[in-house]
């Protein structure tokens, strides 16, 4: 196949559009007898004199005025392909499926307000939330999912990460609970009681929806559920007790949760490690304007609902621990 000067297409647009070699040359930044010899090439390749004089000035021949409106949407297509990726879209006419994956508890928290926050950039997107069993990249790799929310592993180095907010593990019961009759809950207390867990594999001793909580030992799992809102209402319906992160009690957009469904939270009795939840996403789309739009806006969704970018933990307290409400 014949190479394609795609620089010839560009200088006879401005040609068609000068109807000048001296004025074409100015806007190219080239000299008046280098725009010449492109002129010459031009003429040698389409087998058509293109501009020729009539007095002072150049008029274009009946083929080259045949070919100027499509010449002109050619050069304008090659420069947009050509253009940054940074440069900017119209987020607002744009029209795509953005798929978000995230656990059960920020779906039941956050799917709201993402989706109003999306709605009001980017009315035409069309968003995808898809469950998180686990914690393999390979969907955010194929381009499958978009954005992830959640806990970062350990086997994608190369994915690029945001901290949204700090989370703790938290005990939650019926307001009713016998538990909360003394006041002091100790962890002998604590332990002898029956737990719901949440685990997207249906595990009894395993990690609890998107977090690397599991049940202590000592502990009787009577009920394992999907998720953390799954494990809320049945700890209020029941005597047993749910383990869930903080962030699940309320936040900005969702406050008194823990109340409306009847529930007190306290402290858990001894130590857990803390929960950092992240937003990922693959270096393929860290340059996509339209994909920087969209995680910026759930990104700025997720810091409103936890301003202060903790869902803050009491001190842990040796001889026991009271409940927080």
């Amino acid at each position: 196949m014949e190479a394609i000067d795609l620089n010839l297409v560009t200088a006879l647009d401005v040609l068609l559009s000068e109807g000048s070699v001296t004025g074409a040359a100015r806007r190219l930044g080239l000299s008046t007898s280098a725009m010449s010899r492109t002129l010459t090439r031009l003429r040698i390749a389409t087998g058509d004199p293109l501009l020729v004089r009539a007095g002072r000035k150049l008029v274009p021949t009946p083929h080259a005025a045949a070919l100027r409106d499509r010449v002109h949407a050619i050069a304008s297509d090659a420069r947009a392909v050509l253009r940054p990726a940074t440069a900017d879209v119209d987020i607002a006419t744009h029209a795509s499926t953005f798929t978000l994956r995230a656990a059960a508890s920020f779906m039941e928290m956050l799917s709201g307000p993402v989706v109003a926050a999306l709605g009001e950039i980017a009315p035409q997107v069309r968003i995808r939330f898809v469950p998180k069993p686990d914690r393999d990249p390979q969907a955010l790799r194929d381009g499958t999912v978009d954005l992830e929310i959640g806990k970062r592993g350990d086997d994608a180095p190369e994915l690029h990460t945001r901290m949204l907010f700090h989370d703790w593990h938290v005990a939650v019961a019926r307001a009713g609970h016998p538990l909360f009759a003394s006041g002091r809950i100790k962890p002998a207390r604590y332990a002898a009681c029956r737990h719901v867990i949440a685990s997207q594999l249906g595990d009894f001793g395993g990690p609890a929806d998107d977090s690397t909580d599991r049940a202590r030992p000592g502990h009787t799992v009577q009920v394992v559920v999907p998720g953390y809102p799954d494990a809320m209402r049945v700890a209020a319906s029941t005597d047993l007790i749910a383990l869930v992160p903080r962030s699940s009690l309320g936040n900005a957009f969702s406050p008194g949760l823990t109340e409306a469904l009847g529930l007190r939270s306290f402290e858990i009795p001894e130590h857990l490690p803390e929960i950092l939840v992240s937003a990922l996403w693959h270096p393929r789309m860290h340059g996509d304007p339209v994909h920087r739009r969209l995680r910026d806006a759930i990104i700025a969704v997720c810091q409103r609902a936890y301003p202060d970018g903790r869902a803050p933990r009491p001190p842990v307290r040796r001889t026991g621990t009271r409940a927080a409400g």
